[in-house]
């Protein structure tokens, strides 16, 4: 992190600014150290550049341990794709030319996809994500100025109210403990009219019914590693099988409801060596995380609209896209 960097940051237990206590440095950068809150007396470590506001154990280990093996995967500038451009643009609703200058906040920003695109267009970007997949962002953003990254809780954000001009939460607040506090939670670090932007998996009344939330029963045993083992084992059959079952017209959406396999074959950009690797990291992703709770849209709308966020509306995305904005003030 940037010595200036403490500026943006706040104690996530009583608000009080933060003092950096500096260990080691590399240039500009503080690579050691902590943040102490005279207020409370709260000290927070810096752990390879990282301010870190949590526990290192928590329950999104398996996404630290998802998101450092397949660390590259779904990054852009690695695929040589521009997939997850065009999706950080369609979920947050906002145009490439928005983003220059603008100081935005990536909640729940995984191994860094999102970070880097909208670093790429301009902004300067916070990434936060609740488990050590920010050491994998680390590593994917190295040596870009515009970024600083976090180990925070969604729940207790360490940043002084009105720091960003956008706040986005991409495919994150189902994985939470509580999900519409968190979908809450994403107003408290915006300014007033910053945008404000999430996609969640959506209930419906099928959903139950799903076949993922039935292995993800059957496999909990397993644990994060065992889980990976099992999808090595088995991804050399079921990606073949699904590449074909998943492109039967009008049967192929009954056999991805039926097969609890991420086998992406609509994606014509990726290689079907890429696809594969995204196979195994995306059904890592459906059977592996602690929670996973979809939300309905009335739910969602409501919470937003009970943070103070107004022109709340969906967008035509894939899963439960909603934006709005924060409140101007005296509104």
């Amino acid at each position: 992190m940037k010595a200036g960097f403490t500026d943006l940051l706040r104690c996530p237990s009583c608000g009080g600014a933060l003092r950096c206590v500096v260990g080691d440095r590399e240039g500009e950068r503080i690579v050691s150290g902590s943040l102490w809150c005279d207020a409370c007396g709260r000290e927070f470590p810096i752990v390879a550049g990282i301010p870190r506001f949590v526990p290192a154990e928590n329950y999104a280990r398996s996404f630290g341990e998802q998101w450092k093996r397949f660390r590259t995967a779904q990054i852009d500038r690695f695929n040589g794709t521009t997939l997850s451009e065009r999706r950080l643009l369609s979920e947050t609703g906002l145009p490439a030319e928005w983003w220059k200058g603008k100081r935005v906040l990536d909640v729940g920003c995984g191994a860094g996809r999102f970070v880097e695109v909208a670093s790429r267009l301009g902004a300067h970007v916070v990434g936060l994500d609740y488990s050590d997949a920010v050491d994998a962002a680390a590593l994917n953003v190295a040596g870009d100025p515009s970024v600083e990254l976090v180990q925070a809780d969604v729940y207790a954000m360490p940043f002084a109210p009105g720091t960003f001009e956008a706040v986005y939460c991409i495919g994150v607040v189902q994985h939470t403990p509580d999900p519409l506090r968190a979908v809450a939670a994403l107003a408290v670090p915006a300014r007033p009219d910053a945008h404000i932007a999430v996609t969640a998996y959506e209930r419906r009344r099928t959903t139950p019914l799903y076949s993922k939330y039935l292995a993800r029963a059957v496999l909990r045993p397993l644990g994060t590693e065992g889980k990976l083992s099992l999808v090595r084992r088995l991804m050399p059959v079921l990606f073949p099988l699904t590449d074909v079952l998943f492109r039967i017209p009008l049967l192929g959406r009954v056999f991805r409801f039926a097969i609890p396999v991420a086998n992406y074959v609509d994606l014509k950009e990726l290689s079907r060596s890429q696809r594969y690797e995204w196979a195994l990291l995306d059904t890592l992703d459906m059977l592996g995380p602690a929670y996973d709770q979809p939300q309905r849209e009335s739910e969602v709308t409501a919470a937003l609209r009970n943070a103070g966020v107004v022109d709340v509306r969906r967008l035509p995305s894939v899963g439960l896209n909603m934006v709005g904005r924060r409140a101007p003030v005296g509104a």
